[in-house]
């Protein structure tokens, strides 16, 4: 499966953004999948994930409350969307899908996603 991500760019603190990944090749039923991020100099983090055939949504404490992941099954598209956001959200932003689906207490591990997107570079200031 390929993965594109988009929806990128400059915005204010305080403002709001939303990233999309649109898969081709298969569909993501039956996958989990996921966004993670990379700040300048910072290691890979886990942003969200959701099991794209349904059930919960996970997200790291530095975002919940601020960003939702959603998908689009019609479209098989997946969705981040960013609000409030604070110039510590700026990073490189990557899509990931896992060839099945991952248990919930694994999902923010990188390895556990088999598919990658090139990323979308969000930059927020102050």
């Amino acid at each position: 499966v390929q993965l594109q991500a988009s929806g990128g760019g400059l915005v204010q603190a305080g403002g709001s953004l939303r990233l999309a990944c649109a898969a081709s090749g298969r569909t993501l039923s039956g996958s989990t999948v996921a966004w993670f991020r990379q700040a300048p100099g910072k290691e890979r983090e886990f942003v969200a994930s959701t099991k794209y055939s349904g059930g919960g949504t996970f997200y790291a404490d530095s975002v919940k409350g601020r960003f939702t992941i959603s998908r689009d099954n019609a479209e098989n598209t997946v969705y981040l969307q960013m609000n409030s956001l604070k110039p510590e959200d700026t990073a490189v932003y990557y899509c990931a899908a896992s060839t099945g689906r991952v248990i919930n207490t694994a999902q923010h591990m990188a390895r556990m996603y088999h598919y990658w997107g090139q990323g979308t570079l969000v930059t927020v200031s102050s």
